[in-house]
């Protein structure tokens, strides 16, 4: 685990410096719900009624809708798309918490302390070009050229563009001197090595520098743009592949855009980073770009990590053949994972950045507003550009409609494309729609990117088991002894339930404190029995039921096993009375403190 670098000591002090409603708050809308308890909407599912609870004062989370559970650090995980080691890095980035490392493997130590020399490397190096941009006579070139695409000082500066010097070693010698390798600035993809003389020399010169982050804004590299015309080299150049940019992971000013995104539940795709600029510039603050890449599988899962389950992406991609292409690669990758793809019509031969300096902000606004879902916008992209004057051209049409129509659930949208289909091409609803269909077992299948932590229904067993442990929680003093009077293997048919009871003999009074590393679900448990302890009423009398219903349960199941009949089903009976008692003390209990 990325986080075992770490010594718990750390990791205890960002959990106590961190403020989890203000973390979950940057995700959804809170409301105050008692003492250091809020509820609001799920941002793991989509839901119209707050079921979402916190308890900031013990920094956990649960959902009584789709189950989802955990602490800071798993929502951290879960809404930033980090493993342990990168949410513990983040949020002690957040709250100002010197993270203490624990002794760890000499090679995994090498590693680590390389990419941090790459990340000061980069670091460096983006302010020195920022400085160049703005002092330099010669980016003056690069200065009129930003202007001339509508882009001001304030936006330039707050995505960090810089200017690239054309001298062959600016970088390089400057980096040796501050102590840099050769080697170094390889990785970093700031050098690049001549094939005739083996000599290194700057990778980037004379280029406008889009700085290229993480999603904790570190620069791992750049993508930079030629102002020369008729140039050898190619319009933009990108920072290689290495230890830490992987093109088909990232998109740019996706650092910048989450908390929009997250906000929104939706994010806007762009291809180019003036066009992201122009975009953020307009006050569409959740705009990302691709960098000059085709969308990825990774790209899509950061994008649902940012919009949330259930979010919508936004393409605002050319209306030429290669952003036709980009689009329906998107509809293939985003068809695995829970979000909306819909797509904004731009006009023939505007890129966003063009629409933004042409006619401004407000046009913007209005075609995002007229986002049609890819379906719709599909449908009828391949109806306008198809012969449908002849039998051939319409039977063509119909094979390029059929995966599209074939791709949707059976209601409305489906059957309005249908009859959209049947118009343009004279035929009827019926024989468009026989011609449309195809196997819809393929979408019977659970999707690749349903969240894992939508929630099984629990049976009425597992249910009351967890009820139990809940009480035990609420009520800690009665708790103890009611945990003592079961046995874990009789009374507890959940695994993971078995577990939580075992963990609670030990830790009843403080149940989230030694909790295993590597048992997320178990971690998961505990933060839903801690907010439920919390939330509902609890009673020794209600521990009470819930302890003989245990018992009842444990009976009934040696009963079905075979065993000694007679003297279980006396017992069974005599477990039932007594449950009937103790519901009856219980519902005074409740009348009398409501009275």
């Amino acid at each position: 685990m990325a986080g075992g670098r770490y010594s718990d000591e750390s990791k205890e002090r960002v959990r106590e410096a961190a403020d989890m409603a203000e973390v979950v708050a940057a995700r959804t809308e809170l409301r105050r719900a008692g003492p250091g308890r809020y509820m609001g909407l799920c941002p793991f599912h989509e839901e119209r009624t707050p079921s979402f609870s916190v308890d900031a004062d013990k920094k956990v989370y649960h959902c009584f809708g789709c189950g989802a559970s955990g602490d800071v650090f798993t929502f951290v995980r879960e809404t930033e798309g980090l493993e342990f080691g990168g949410a513990l890095e983040w949020l002690a980035d957040r709250y100002g918490v010197a993270l203490e490392r624990a002794v760890e493997d000499p090679q995994a130590d090498a590693r680590r302390r390389r990419r941090d020399r790459l990340y000061a490397l980069l670091e460096r190096t983006a302010a020195y070009y920022e400085r160049l941009l703005w002092e330099s006579p010669e980016a003056e070139r690069a200065r009129a050229y930003l202007a001339s695409r509508g882009l001001g000082e304030e936006i330039l500066r707050r995505f960090r563009v810089g200017w690239a010097p054309s001298p062959w070693d600016r970088v390089l010698v400057a980096s040796r001197r501050a102590g840099f390798t050769d080697d170094e600035l390889l990785g970093a993809g700031l050098a690049s090595r001549s094939r005739r003389s083996a000599q290194l020399y700057d990778r980037f010169r004379a280029r406008i520098a889009f700085p290229l982050c993480d999603k904790r804004g570190r620069v791992i590299g750049f993508g930079a743009r030629t102002l020369s015309t008729g140039s050898d080299g190619p319009k933009y150049l990108n920072s290689p592949e290495g230890d830490l940019y992987r093109k088909g992971l990232h998109l740019f000013g996706l650092h910048l855009a989450r908390r929009a995104a997250a906000s929104s539940r939706s994010v806007v795709v762009a291809e180019g980073y003036t066009d992201v600029l122009a975009l953020s510039q307009a006050g569409v603050d959740n705009a990302v770009g691709l960098m000059g890449t085709a969308l990825t599988e990774g790209q899509v899962r950061e994008l649902t990590a940012a919009v949330g389950a259930g979010g919508t992406i936004e393409l605002a991609l050319d209306a030429d053949t290669s952003g036709q292409e980009a689009m329906v690669r998107a509809a293939a990758l985003a068809s695995g994972h829970d979000v909306t793809l819909r797509v904004v019509p731009l006009p023939d031969g505007l890129d966003p950045a063009d629409l933004v300096a042409r006619d401004g902000p407000s046009r913007v606004a209005s075609l995002l507003a007229e986002a049609v879902p890819f379906a719709r916008f599909r449908v009828e992209h391949i109806l306008s550009a198809a012969e449908l004057g002849t039998p051939e051209g319409r039977d063509r049409a119909l094979a390029a409609l059929r995966p599209v129509i074939a791709s949707l659930p059976a209601g409305i949208t489906r059957e309005e494309l249908t009859r959209q289909v049947a118009s343009r091409l004279t035929l009827s609803e019926e024989l468009v729609g026989s011609l449309l269909s195809s196997s819809p077992s393929s979408r019977s299948a659970r999707p690749r990117g349903q969240p894992p932590r939508a929630r099984a229904v629990l049976g009425r067993r597992e249910q009351a088991e967890r009820t139990f442990l809940a009480l035990c929680i609420a009520l800690p003093e009665h708790g103890r002894e009611a945990l003592r009077r079961v046995t874990l293997d009789e009374h507890f048919t959940s695994p993971l339930v078995r577990r939580a009871a075992e963990h609670l003999r030990g830790h009843l009074a403080a149940p989230l404190d030694g909790l295993p590393r590597d048992d997320d679900a178990l971690a998961g448990l505990m933060a839903e029995l801690t907010i439920r302890a919390d939330r509902d009423p609890a009673d020794a009398s209600m521990l009470e039921v819930e302890l003989l219903q245990l018992e009842k349960d444990r009976l009934e199941r040696q009963i079905a096993a075979g065993g000694a009949v007679g003297d279980l089903a006396k017992a069974r009976e005599q477990v039932t009375k007594d449950i009937r008692t103790a519901v009856t003390r219980a519902m005074e209990r409740t009348a009398s403190a409501d009275g």
